[in-house]
Formats: C-alpha cells, structure tokens, sequence
C-alpha cells in the first residue's frame, strides 16, 4: 500500500492531540452545588491550636480545628469586624489579612486551603499545602504550598465591618467548589496528591478580626450521621498532638 502524507496542520493537531489524550481531567458541572450533609460544631467542640476563641476572634494567628468531622466539606459563618488588635507576619515573611476553611486537615504540613484574601484586592484562593512524612511546622515550616488555578470563579465581595458572610467549600472527586453566601465563587481540581489526604475541617485567619457565628462540617463521629451537632463529648480529645498544633 502506497505511503499517503499527511498535511502539515494534521501532523500538528496529532502532535497535539496525543500528549493531551494520556491526562483525564475531573469532569467538572457548569454550576456544581453542594452535595454533602454539614453538621453543627459546637464552640466548646473546636480545637483551638493557636490563638484563643472569644465572643470575637481579636489575635493576629488564630487556627482551629474540629476534631470530631471529615475535612472534605465545611461551611464557615461569620461576622467582619476588621482588623485584628495587632499583627503578624506569616512564616513566609508576607503581612497578609485573610480569613477561611482548612479542609482534610491532617497536620500543619498537608492540608487543603480555602481563603478569602482580602489584598491586594479582594479574592478566594485554593493551595494545598502537601509535605509526606512531616506534620509539624519546625519540619515543613513554609514550604509544600501549590496554588490552584480556578476553572471559573465569580465576584468576591469586599469585606466591610459589621458584614456577615457564610463560606462553603467542598470537595468531591477531584473538584474543589466554594461558595460565598450562596453564589459559586471558586471552582477547579485539584492536584492528584489532595486525594490522600485525610483530617478534620477547621479554621484559619490572619490579621482579621471576626465572630465565629458558626462552623459546620461533615460528622465523623462512629454511630453519628446526618446533621446531629457535633459537640465536645463526642470529638476526640483536643491536647498538644492536635493536627495544625504548629502550623505558621
């Protein structure tokens, strides 16, 4: 059978099309919602490993999990109050004001983030900070963090004291979605290292002051299911071995 040359632009999108064809992406919908069941965690059920849990959140650091849920989806309830009394650099050296979820929070050295930055303008960014076989800052301090590029993403609302707001994040498959009050504001996937890892939802902020009006997340309490509160008697114990304990 005779050789039969192919032109140049069908060489070209083979060239193209091949690489492309070895990597699956995550399907992702054009308006994902939430799927997932969130219970209520209790104040007295939360973790608090830096910083301390008042009527309002005043500290520069303030980091806490709960202890008693599965990191793959949480819903954060807030009111804005501003600035905190003073501030703190992050360990990277950056002064940075932020607010948001910790999702599959196994320790300070690999977790999801999902934060509403509010400078230099505001917006949510999603990284996941990933380094095996460490869990404490002194061992990771700040390194490991992968920035995600959304696939969509909708208006973040600037933040204004007194403004109450509610973020959702989930985590199905390989997509991350969240949602502000509401609205899908952050859609994209996820890095195929995200999928091993596994801890409890929390919370984080930097430089921010904030009333926690309510955190809920998904129960992993054995016998608990459903929306059933999740309070202190039933999450496991919150001492010096806690996942985030020396997270930056």
């Amino acid at each position: 059978m005779p050789r039969v040359a192919l032109p140049f632009a069908a060489v070209a999108l083979v060239a193209l099309v091949g690489p492309l064809a070895c990597k699956t992406h995550a399907l992702i919908p054009d308006d994902p919602k939430p799927t997932l069941l969130l219970a209520p965690v209790a104040r007295a059920a939360l973790c608090v490993t830096k910083g301390a849990l008042g009527a309002t959140v005043v500290v520069p650091t303030f980091r806490a999990v709960a202890t008693g849920t599965r990191g793959d989806a949480a819903s954060l309830g807030f009111t804005y109050r501003g600035d905190s009394d003073t501030t703190r650099a992050l360990a990277s050296g950056q002064l940075r004001r932020q607010l948001g979820l910790k999702l599959r929070a196994a320790n300070g050295c690999n977790l999801v983030y999902v934060m509403w930055r509010l400078d230099p303008r505001p917006a949510l960014e999603v990284s996941v900070k990933r380094n095996p076989g460490k869990r404490t800052h002194a061992e990771c301090g700040a390194d490991g963090y992968t920035k995600i590029v959304p696939v969509r993403h909708g208006a973040v609302p600037v933040l204004t004291p007194g403004a109450a707001h509610t973020l959702h994040a989930e985590i199905a498959g390989d997509v991350l979605a969240a949602w502000i009050d509401g609205s899908l504001a952050w859609v994209g996937e996820l890095p195929d290292a995200a999928r091993a890892m596994v801890g409890p939802a929390g919370v984080r902020s930097d430089n921010v002051a904030f009333e926690l009006t309510q955190l809920s997340a998904v129960a992993a309490i054995a016998g608990g299911s459903g929306d059933a509160p999740v309070d202190s008697k039933a999450a496991p114990k919150c001492g010096s071995d806690d996942p985030d304990a020396d997270e930056p």
